[in-house]
Order: structure tokens, then C-alpha cells, then sequence
């Protein structure tokens, strides 16, 4: 059976607080731990209304100490904001704390709006220069060669994330592992292929993929549906450039119906997988296959935490996950 894991974006339902939502996350990492999902990965987003997570290396520390079993990472951290020495030893640090638990994932995006981006960078006299690849490369460099003068406790292991086949060619080139973002690109399993076929082995590395999906289950496909609306909505007005808390069932339901198309058909160019539990699973099943993932990585949000967990004690009994 593929490893199951969780990426949370730390969802901050309408009339909560982000502390709420971070809160959320503490709670549903324990409970996942409890489960045994493998993973548990925390999103970097900066000022959006509807999710919590600007650092995810301030959340990894709490979500690991709370925790026993999985392995805590980021998912991701977005590097051009950031000086790779700085990530470098904020992640040494966590894996000197939790050996043998921390994930480094590290994304290109900003995350964010160009507003925002620009407010990130420490010289905003001119633009940041497109320099992603060797900013890896200087991260993977300290990470793997502590003696280079700098103090570093440990090194975790580092993936790249990504939503395209730029992704993939950096990933192979490096022989890094690599986690693809399907709920972002439905269309990356191509992409995954390409990375396994033309992966080049560094220091004994092999092709490793997680994929990452959008999925809610619930005790009917009818249900399942319906709580999904939250997340459509919330999507929709994102890409209209206003980001909001993730609304009510009840007033997604009728955002929706003004749209003019059936609701599982929207946002157009997502995948969002719903359905009971034997439908989302032979569904996860479908996905993995294509992209030959070694794991699957899930993102569920819905305006009632009861509800999101509810839909992963679900898909951690149909996919038959070993509980401790």
C-alpha cells in the first residue's frame, strides 16, 4: 500500500482566527500521528485571508514535539525570499531536535502576490533576480559539506517541490527527491515520468516522487460533494485576486450555484477528489499510478475541522493505515 501522508495549509474557517486554524493543525497532527500517516508537511503562504502558514519552520518544531512517529516538513519553503544559509540552519537546528524526522521541501513561487513578494526581500530597490537554481544548489551545498566554515547540527533531507516540467529537469539534474503539486497541475504525471527516466544518481540517491492531491471524504459521496464547496469557493475568489476565510457550506453552496456550471466541474484546471471512501481511494489509486508515486501527500480543506478530520480517519481506514 503507497505511504500516506498530509500537507496542511493551516485553513482558517470564516469567524476564526489564524491562531484557530494553527491550533487546528497541532490538533490534526496528533491525530494523524495516532493513525499512522507517514507524513506531515506544513504550506508557506503569506497574506492570504483564508490560510494561516507564513513559516513553516516555526510550525514544524510544535507539530514534531506533539508528535511521534511522523516525519515533519515543509511543504514548502519558498526559497527566493530567503538566504539558503538562514534555511540551512533553521532546519539543521529541527533536525538536531527530531533526528531522523525533518523534511526540507523547498519551492520557487513566491507563495504570495507580487505586493507581498517585494515586501519580503530585504533590498527592494531593485527586483530579486531569478537565481532559484543556484540558491539550491548553495543550500544543498552547506547541508552536504558542514565542513564549508559554516556551524551546522545535522542535515534533513531535502526535496524540491514543484508544479511543472521545469521542476522535474531541476529535480532529476540534482538527484534530489521531488514532490509534485496535482493540486495545483492535474496535468504533472508526464512530468514525474520524465524526472524518473532521466534521474541522474548523486552520492547513491535514487528517483524518489511524492504526489500531492486535493481530496475529502465523508460517509457519502453526497456529502463529501457538499462539504467541498467551501474549498471551491474559496479557490474561485483566489483567482479573481481576492483571497477569504474558507466560507460556510451553506453560502459556498449558493456562491456556486450563481456560477452557472456544476459545482465538481469548478474551479476549472483543478483536481479535487471527493467522494466515501472506497471512492477516493480507488480515485488516490488512479492518480498515484499514473504519476508512479512512491507516496501520496493530501490536502483537505473544509470550513469544519470536524469534518477535515473525519475525512482523514476515513482515508486512514480505507487505505488500511497501521495505527499506533
Amino acid at each position: 500500500m503507497t505511504p500516506l501522508g498530509i500537507l496542511d495549509q493551516s485553513p482558517i474557517p470564516e469567524g476564526s482566527s489564524a491562531g484557530d486554524a494553527l491550533r487546528n493543525t497541532l490538533d490534526l497532527a496528533r491525530m494523524a500521528d495516532l493513525l499512522g500517516y507517514t507524513r506531515f508537511w506544513l504550506a508557506e503562504h503569506h497574506g492570504a485571508a483564508s490560510l494561516a502558514c507564513a513559516s513553516p519552520e516555526v510550525m514544524i518544531g510544535p507539530v514534531a514535539a506533539a508528535t511521534s512517529h511522523l516525519r515533519v516538513g515543509s511543504g514548502g519553503v519558498m526559497l527566493p525570499h530567503y538566504s539558503p544559509l538562514k534555511v540551512a540552519e533553521s532546519f539543521s537546528m529541527l533536525e538536531g531536535l527530531f533526528p531522523g524526522r525533518i523534511d526540507l521541501g523547498v519551492g520557487r513561487a513566491a507563495g504570495t502576490s507580487a505586493r507581498i513578494s517585494h515586501s519580503l526581500q530585504r533590498d527592494r530597490r531593485y527586483s530579486p533576480p531569478d537565481d532559484f537554481t543556484e540558491q539550491l544548489d548553495e543550500l544543498a551545498g552547506l547541508l552536504e559539506a558542514p565542513s564549508s566554515g559554516f556551524t551546522l547540527f545535522a542535515s534533513p533531507t531535502i526535496w524540491l517541490l514543484g508544479s511543472s516540467e521545469q521542476s522535474a529537469i531541476w529535480a532529476a539534474e540534482r538527484g534530489l527527491p521531488y514532490a509534485f503539486a496535482d493540486f495545483i497541475n492535474p496535468e504533472g504525471a508526464a512530468y514525474a515520468l520524465w524526472y524518473r527516466e532521466n534521474f541522474i544518481s548523486h552520492r547513491g540517491s535514487q528517483p524518489k516522487v511524492i504526489v500531492a492531491l486535493s481530496a475529502i471524504c465523508a460517509d457519502t459521496d453526497e456529502e463529501a460533494m457538499r462539504l467541498s464547496y467551501s474549498q471551491r469557493m474559496s479557490l474561485l475568489m483566489l483567482f479573481r485576486g481576492r483571497t477569504i476565510p474558507i466560507p460556510p457550506v451553506s453560502r459556498a453552496e449558493e456562491f456556486l450555484k450563481s456560477e452557472g456550471m456544476p459545482p465538481e466541474l469548478l474551479p476549472v484546471g483543478r483536481r479535487l477528489i471527493t467522494g466515501s471512501p472506497e471512492v477516493v481511494r480507488k480515485r488516490i489509486e488512479g492518480v498515484t499510478a499514473n504519476y508512479r508515486a512512491d507516496e501520496v501527500l493530501i490536502v483537505t480543506n473544509t470550513f469544519d475541522h470536524g469534518a477535515r478530520r473525519h475525512s482523514f480517519e476515513l482515508l486512514a481506514r480505507a487505505f488500511g493505515l497501521n495505527a499506533h
